[in-house]
């Protein structure tokens, strides 16, 4: 039996954020692989540095920015050393030696120091009054000197320096803020999102010197005044020093361990020293440091990874979007918002509104942005820039936002910070405001996919996801940054969708246990969100060799029938194009009857739904609807649902095609496909598009010469009008132009990802260069869709029926008669 004293021994030097955070991914993977001991120079638990300016601006106490009290310490049987300041480390004995003799040994050893505020080297610098704005305790002398002083300067115009100055004037002071150059914030900003920032912050009371140069801070034994270059002075009873941040590095140089700006890790944030790792504001990486919230987490997570040994993954940097709420007002910058000769600029201005928007694009791709005001729509502008999307067949609305597309639930920028907390946020999920911001402060969540894991907000159709992300900003704080770009599969990974995709095609892993054997899952067996999108990649990699496995999927598709509420099931016959016979309508009829069916109604799809069957009646059902030759409609699965027509020119005096014969083919040539997420077709026969199909997912219109092709429509939640792929002449181009989309979208998006968000993730300019600019690229999607349809035609209620076995799964469980002695 393994005892504590056999333990490893895992120091951890800085009780910040980044440190505790790495700590905590290291106890979810392994809670009992280390003794763990924390150094920490304050004497306070770890909290949430971000919102020091609430406590400044008395909106919160030290005790409710708190992220883990003394009783998570030793919940986690982690001793806990604040207060203490680790002075040396000698590599030699493996040990590190507080400023109070205190000696801990380790035999892995994490620095996680942050960064040391810059101070102005000015005469002056030292004098009592000068403080700087990095901790509590920081914090605390500007509280006090605002009970007993009235004029204050703040050096700095940027994020903290506005933070401060806004927290001042709060606690009622006159403060100045003082600026180098003309821009505030210019690092996030451009110089018309600086000048509406400054009118705003002019509007509350601030005063700016805007391109002053301090020269001096005067007075003998307490600060008295400031003087500039240009000779000029004011008065002044406090400076606040926010100028910036240095990583703090001293302690590595002390004890030999490798510097630059910062201390030099590897892509394993491992050190020169392989016992030391490093993680944070105190690390340089591939030559760039950082100080938002979501690379020093991202950091952690993969630390955390190689500390116990399960590492197989690298840090790669990260790029990041900067969303900012400046004293109240939402900012968002991301990528090179300038631009050069190269660049063009987008831009969108409402000064009524104090609305600001700017993109910078490079041959139809987003290079970078600014916005203020109005942020809803950074994350979808950021994401965009990330995956390099073309956006020249929506540029002429792209600074509308998604808005244009008619998102449920997407309101204005200071929608979701008015609402009441018994707001519904996520339609999909049923979540309210009240349960995200309850799980933000409860569970110190800083991230989108942290509020997604905890309350599956934004986790379904996500078009509620600019609402969230402005919750999780006005909660957590200014200092909110959005998710880092790689986004796992699942907490059993951190492998993304597509990284599991190459794995699976590189490597030829044909079975769920290779994948999970190969790429170093957490889990043994996965979990409910991994194995049904790795069962899907798998039959779709490998159509004839994987073994559909039905303990991989979701309820609906293991019965093949969708449970309702009261635990009976519906049963959807598939109708070929919306078509019928008296023959199928007598069969539906008897069986109706026969199993006492309460309920029979007509779908928006164009179908009849049997709902109230009761799941041992199932069999029976499916029996006798195959001996009408019918065949399950799949209105329960990730595969083609409907396809929807109207009459067309065999009826109707405005049809000038045949719809529903084509449907009725599509159909035949579509069915039994396994996809990402459902897939609706729709045939209409005319332009009046009576079968809707510009909301489905691929949509026919007939027009005199020919067919007009449609993709990526939805009519759920999200509503968005499809994009037009392209025009063909004749049924049979149809036909090929849709089994090689559908193709390529099984092939291409990620499981559980409809067709809408897939389009304005990859950008319909790729799925045109390869369905549309290349013939031999788009017959060898249809060779391949046809090879998987080869497997895939299969009826799975007569498969079911027949395997008598299987069958037996929807027999009621009856208790056993009692023994009677």
């Amino acid at each position: 039996m393994t005892t504590k004293l056999e333990k490893p021994k895992l120091v951890l030097i800085g009780n910040g954020m980044a440190g505790v955070r790495t700590i905590e991914e290291v106890l979810k993977i392994n809670p009992d692989l280390f003794d763990i001991t924390i150094f920490g120079s304050e004497p306070h638990g770890n909290y949430n540095r971000i919102m020091l300016s609430p406590v400044l601006a008395g909106e919160k106490t030290i005790d409710e920015i708190l992220l883990n009290d003394d009783e998570w310490y030793a919940d986690n049987d982690i001793i806990l050393h604040k207060g203490k300041t680790v002075t040396k480390i000698d590599r030699t004995r493996n040990q590190v030696i507080a400023d109070d003799g205190s000696v801990a040994a380790y035999d892995r050893l994490l620095l996680a120091t942050g960064s040391d505020p810059f101070m102005l080297p000015i005469p002056g610098a030292n004098l009592p009054g000068v403080i700087t704005f990095r901790d509590i305790h920081d914090v605390d002398q500007m509280l006090a000197a605002s009970k007993k002083h009235r004029n204050a300067v703040v050096i700095g115009g940027g994020l903290l320096g506005l933070e401060a100055a806004k927290g001042l004037a709060i606690q009622g002071m006159q403060v100045t803020v003082i600026h180098l150059m003309d821009t505030l914030m210019e690092r996030q900003l451009d110089n018309t999102a600086g000048q509406l920032l400054q009118k705003s912050l002019e509007d509350q009371k601030l005063t700016f010197l805007m391109g002053a140069e301090t020269e001096a801070i005067l007075g003998d034994d307490h600060v008295t005044g400031v003087r500039f270059k240009d000779g000029s002075e004011i008065p002044v009873d406090i400076v606040v020093m926010a100028v910036g941040i240095k990583p703090n590095k001293s302690l590595a140089e002390k004890a030999g361990i490798h510097c630059e700006r910062g201390v030099v890790v590897s892509d394993t944030m491992q050190t020169y020293d392989p016992k030391i790792y490093a993680v944070g504001e105190c690390v340089q990486h591939r030559q760039s440091t950082y100080g938002l919230v979501a690379p020093l987490f991202e950091q952690g997570k993969i630390c955390a990874n190689h500390l116990v040994g399960k590492g197989s993954l690298r840090y790669l940097g990260s790029l990041t979007s900067t969303k900012l709420k400046v004293t109240g007002i939402d900012l968002f910058s991301a990528g090179d918002f300038v631009g050069d000769d190269d660049t063009e600029d987008i831009i969108f201005r409402d000064p009524g509104r104090s609305i600001y928007k700017k993109l910078v694009l490079k041959g139809d791709r987003i290079q970078g942005g600014v916005m203020y005001g109005d942020t809803v729509d950074g994350s979808w502008y950021f994401q965009m820039m990330q995956d390099e999307t073309d956006v020249s067949e929506f540029r002429d609305t792209l600074l509308f936002g998604k808005t244009h597309l008619g998102d449920s639930g997407y309101g204005s920028q200071s929608h979701a910070v008015d609402l009441e907390d018994s707001a519904e946020i996520c339609g999909c999920n049923g979540v309210c405001k009240g349960d995200i911001v309850q799980a933000i402060t409860a569970s110190n969540l800083f991230t989108l996919e942290d509020v997604r894991s905890h309350t599956k907000a934004s986790a379904s159709c996500g078009s509620c996801t600019g609402l969230v992300e402005q919750i999780l900003s006005s909660t957590v704080g200014g200092d909110y940054s959005s998710s880092p770009k790689k986004k796992s599969l699942c907490p059993c990974s951190d492998h993304t969708h597509d990284d599991i995709r190459r794995a699976i095609l590189e490597n030829e892993l044909k079975s769920i246990s290779a994948v999970l054997h190969f790429l170093k899952w957490r889990k043994t067996d996965g979990c409910a969100k991994c194995r049904p999108a790795l069962n899907y990649y798998l039959l779709c990699a490998w159509p004839g060799d994987y073994e559909d496995d039905g303990q991989s999927r979701f309820i609906n598709e293991r019965v093949h029938a969708n449970i309702q509420k009261d635990g009976t099931f519906s049963v959807i016959p598939r109708m070929w194009g919306g078509t019928t016979t008296p023959n199928e309508l007598r069969a539906i009829a008897n069986v109706a009857d026969k199993y006492k069916i309460p309920s029979v109604k007509v779908t928006g799809g164009q179908r009849i739904d049997l709902l109230g069957v009761n799941k041992e009646d199932l069999p029976a059902v499916w029996s006798d609807l195959n001996q009408a030759g019918m065949v399950s409609g799949h209105a329960y699965g990730k595969a083609l649902r409907t396809v929807k027509t109207c009459v067309g020119s065999e009826w109707c005096r405005f049809g000038v095609q045949d719809s529903t014969n084509l449907g009725i083919r599509l159909e035949k040539a579509l069915w039994g496909s396994w996809t990402p997420h459902k897939f609706k077709v729709a045939v209409s026969g005319c332009p009046r598009n009576c079968a809707e199909s510009t909301i489905k997912d691929f949509g026919v219109v007939a027009v005199d010469s020919g067919w007009e092709l449609h993709v990526g429509g939805n009519g759920g939640i999200k509503v968005r009008a499809t994009d037009f792929l392209c025009k063909v002449k004749t049924e049979d181009e149809v036909l090929e132009y849709a089994q090689a989309f559908i193709q390529l979208y099984r092939e291409d998006a990620h499981y559980l990802e409809r067709t809408a968000p897939w389009i304005e993730r990859v950008g319909l300019y790729s799925i045109k260069e390869q369905l549309i600019d290349s013939d031999d690229i788009r017959k060898s999607y249809v060779t391949r869709f046809l090879l998987s349809q080869k497997y895939a035609q299969t009826d799975p209620w007569k498969e079911q029926v027949t395997k008598m076995e299987f069958s037996r799964e929807y027999e009621t469980l009856k208790p056993e008669k009692q023994l009677v002695s």
